[in-house]
């Protein structure tokens, strides 16, 4: 990829998050981190609601009918891996722990999918 598009597909990414973050607020759900890196991979959204602890993935797409192969089995465990190696600094005293992904295009709200993906159990 271009150097021009990989900043171009930076800054839309960005974006999104921004744009995730907001919906999550919205929704109730306290931001407590964004852009978590590890050797195991990043998180984008760390959120927070009652006693759930959630590790968001978010994808944006230019066009809405590309959301659904925006996210697969394959990304879902590289973001588990990553959570799983940070879960420790955010969720406390028994808090459940989840997965959840935030499909994102112009013009359209937010898709939030809860629990997209159970690593620990």
């Amino acid at each position: 990829m271009p150097e021009f598009a990989r900043q171009r597909a930076e800054r839309r990414g960005r974006r999104g998050e921004g744009l995730a973050s907001w919906y999550l607020r919205l929704k109730g759900w306290r931001i407590l981190d964004t852009r978590v890196r590890n050797p195991r991979g990043e998180v984008d959204l760390v959120a927070k609601r009652g006693r759930v602890v959630a590790f968001v993935e978010v994808k944006w797409r230019r066009h809405v009918s590309d959301l659904d192969q925006a996210i697969d089995e394959f990304r879902l465990r590289r973001v588990a891996a990553a959570a799983g190696a940070a879960a420790h600094n955010y969720a406390k005293n028994g808090e459940d722990v989840r997965i959840d992904v935030i499909l994102v295009a112009p013009w359209r709200w937010p898709r939030h999918i809860a629990n997209a993906w159970q690593p620990w159990s």
